[in-house]
């Protein structure tokens, strides 16, 4: 079992829920070492005392704010735990939310919200089922790690998900990121129409399970195919970007292709089960073919070895005649 990130108490009105945090997700990576260029030399980070050259434990590490001057203040872990509201231990719930007014970008990890102990899986029960009877969302405050979070906690199914979130000022201002915004541009009323259909015809439901990384795939088969010395296929370039002169007739091609591709799905899962049968039964003809083929080579070559024979006798008996007559 995994070891929680965080232990502390939920807290909304006088109500104390134990809890522990544990993390929800992990990323799919391929691990790299770093080299100099043109060598196998590693590169390697090491925290390094600048004045006498030695190598410092991570443990013996404090922090330091500049004050100027050259001047700095010491802070060790223990100092900054002491000053966490709630000595880093309490989420404190300011507001219950609805889940749906909460911009996504606000949204930064997720994690596990599990009861704090056997003795307390009530109290988190309650919290778990009256926030989903209501639809709403917790909106509070922690400290983990020396950091304070703005935190959204939710229901799901029989627990609870807490997501850390960004402050308000850590959101950039797209006006500020962005030399120019995209203001209205004047479409036309079949262009919005098309493009609203085939949005329509793209529409499913949310099934995470049938997208894959594909990309760290194509990490490790590049990596297996240099490590066996094997030619290395790389992907096809990005599309250009579609020309305005040509929306339309590219909205069009799109909306096409995208109704036949539901139509053909639509039918494969209509006839799976028939498929399966037909596919099972060209594999038995596609077999028996081949026996077929082979049978019937074997007998050409077999008739083909009797005429080449037969040839060759005649042959020797008029070159026998020749010599006789001769």
């Amino acid at each position: 079992m995994a070891r929680p990130l965080w232990t502390g108490v939920v807290s909304f009105g006088l109500v104390s829920v134990p809890v522990r945090l544990y993390s929800a997700t992990h990323e799919h990576e391929v691990s790299f070492h770093q080299f100099a260029k043109g060598t196998s030399d590693r590169i390697r980070y090491r925290r390094v005392n600048e004045r006498t050259g030695r190598e410092v434990d991570y443990d013996n590490i404090v922090k330091g704010a500049d004050i100027g001057g050259g001047q700095y203040v010491m802070l060790d872990p223990d100092e900054l735990d002491a000053i966490a509201p709630g000595r880093s231990r309490a989420l404190e719930i300011h507001m219950f939310v609805d889940l749906d007014e909460i911009d996504p970008i606000y949204f930064q990890k997720s994690y596990y919200l599990g009861p704090g102990s056997e003795e307390t899986a009530k109290t988190y029960a309650l919290l778990r089922e009256a926030m989903a009877k209501a639809n709403r969302a917790a909106i509070g405050t922690l400290v983990m790690r020396n950091k304070q979070y703005l935190a959204a906690i939710r229901p799901q199914d029989r627990l609870l998900v807490l997501e850390t979130m960004y402050f308000a000022d850590e959101v950039r201002d797209p006006r500020d990121e962005i030399d120019k915004l995209p203001g209205k541009t004047g479409l036309r009323p079949a262009e919005l129409k098309m493009a609203a259909q085939l949005i329509d015809s793209m529409t499913g439901p949310w099934r995470p399970t049938e997208y894959q990384d594909t990309y760290t795939d194509r990490v490790k088969e590049l990596i297996d195919a240099k490590k066996r010395g094997n030619e290395v296929t790389f992907a096809e370039e990005a599309p250009e970007a579609t020309g305005v002169a040509d929306l339309m007739e590219v909205l069009r091609s799109s909306l096409e292709a995208s109704r036949q591709g539901r139509r053909g799905t639509k039918t494969a899962a209509k006839s799976g089960g028939s498929a399966r049968r037909k596919a099972a039964s060209v594999k038995k003809s596609a077999t028996a073919m081949k026996a077929t083929t082979r049978a019937a080579s074997g007998a050409g070559k077999k008739s083909t070895a009797r005429s080449t024979s037969a040839r060759k006798s005649t042959g020797a008996k008029k070159s026998t005649a020749t010599r006789r007559a001769a």
